[in-house]
């Protein structure tokens, strides 16, 4: 009899996206410490992996404004989550940190304190950015073409294990009453020579508890996969459907094997959202409330003039689409934010063909329907059903949640939901171990 895989569960404090739905009277700060402890108290109340939070670099522009439609700001990530470590015992810690405008030494040192400080509870989510808007903020500015994102990205990668791996298991010599004293011979010199850094020195921190802090990477594209099948202890995934997910699991786990490394070395954790109701017709109302106001009218219109890039302000975003079709020659009209669309105009004309085939979707009905992530919608039980037929049938290892809500919105979740997946015995009912690594089954890293 196959055994039951065990669901694992991450929550990501939203922000830096028009998720949050910021309007609603529950809605609650997101810069106040206190928000950030109600849901990081909650995540581990729930028993889940780790909390993650996103990271913006810059404040969005639309149309060479301010972007006032989406929640964009939030103290740095470093500075929560070390803040959060105090005030939580065994959550993981998981924090974006971007591999284009930070350097190795920088990086190693602060994601070790953490894993420090936190007793072996640090992730680090690495992302990539060739977005010259955003490289503006920066001393090197917008310098690294898209292509080259990935090398220096593998390469501060390499950088920075060298550093965190490089004391000797039994450097440390500790003394009650002098302190901690490093035995001689046992933090060697660390000589770095590649494209993108090239440094010599010691590191000084000693190994952290959990060998070094857990690796979450999300690119998509090929070089993203690769570098993911590579590099990755956790993948945030954005493959949301039944059969998408098993077809980016099976692509992922098995260039796996090219690198020496097995299927439980890497957790795929897809985005996704949620919608509870007593019976399964009020979730569908929870659910279609939520997103309509995630995806206002103005909303709308903004999404729509990022892939036509065009000003579409005279148009009625609850009637058709635009009769014009995206400018060739237009730059982007909202800056700060991810482009996932290569070809504008290929994307018009699926989003045509799209509401066509819906009956003739308005503009805010289509980019409702284009933008709605993952989310499983009905009555507690049936939620923890659907959730556990994805694990089991290997279309992923668990889920990072995105709540529209902070800091409230995993309350009704843990309380309604995590009973239900215990008792179909997929979910733990006690953390077993005290590090990030204990919590995903990942081994001890090796130099």
């Amino acid at each position: 009899m196959t055994a039951t895989k065990q669901i694992h569960l991450a929550a990501h404090f939203p922000g830096v996206n028009n998720t949050t739905v910021w309007s609603d009277p529950e809605s609650g700060s997101q810069t106040d410490f206190a928000s950030f402890v109600h849901f990081a108290q909650t995540a581990e109340r729930g028993l889940f992996d780790f909390l993650f939070l996103a990271e913006g670099l810059r404040l969005r522009e639309h149309r060479g404004r301010i972007h006032d439609l989406d929640v964009v700001g939030r103290p740095d990530t470093l500075t929560v989550l070390n803040a959060i470590a105090a005030v939580t015992t065994h959550l993981g810690l998981g924090g974006t940190l971007n591999t284009t405008f930070n350097e190795p030494y920088e990086l190693a040192k602060q994601l070790a304190s953490l894993d420090h400080l936190s007793g072996g509870r640090a992730a680090w989510n690495l992302v990539t950015s060739s977005d010259a808007f955003t490289g503006e903020n920066f001393r090197r500015g917008g310098f690294l073409a898209p292509e080259q994102r990935y090398d220096r990205a593998q390469e501060i990668l390499d950088a920075t294990r060298e550093l965190w791996l490089s004391w000797a298991e039994d450097a440390v010599v500790a003394d009650r009453e002098r302190g901690v004293f490093v035995r001689d011979g046992a933090v060697p010199v660390v000589e770095h020579r590649g494209e993108q850094f090239s440094f010599s020195g010691r590191f000084s921190l000693p190994p952290t508890p959990q060998g070094h802090p857990v690796l979450i990477q999300s690119g998509d594209s090929d070089a993203g996969r690769e570098f993911g099948a590579r590099t990755a202890d956790a993948i945030f995934s954005r493959h949301g459907t039944l059969e998408a997910g098993q077809a980016f699991y099976r692509d992922l786990k098995g260039r796996l094997p090219r690198y020496g490394r097995a299927e439980r070395d890497v957790t795929i954790l897809p985005a996704t959202t949620f919608a509870l109701g007593d019976t399964a017709e009020d979730a569908e109302e929870v659910a279609d409330r939520v997103r309509r106001a995630q995806v206002s009218p103005q909303t709308a219109i903004a999404f729509l003039e990022q892939v036509w890039g065009r000003d579409l302000s005279a148009y009625d975003p609850d009637g058709p689409l635009p009769d014009v079709d995206p400018d060739p020659d237009g730059t982007s009209i909202t800056r700060g934010r991810v482009r996932h669309e290569k070809d504008p105009a290929a994307v018009a004309r699926q989003w045509r063909e799209l509401a066509e085939a819906k009956g003739g979707l308005s503009i805010r009905e289509l980019i409702i329907e284009t933008t709605a992530r993952q989310s499983f919608v009905g009555t507690p039980r049936q939620v923890a059903e659907q959730m556990d037929t994805y694990v089991q049938e290997n279309a992923c290892d668990g889920f990072i949640l995105i709540p529209h809500l902070v800091p409230g919105g995993l309350d009704e979740f843990v309380e309604k939901v995590v009973p239900e997946l215990q008792d179909r015995g997929s979910f733990r009912t006690e953390y077993t171990g005290p590090t990030l690594r204990h919590h995903l089954g990942l081994a001890r890293p090796r130099a």
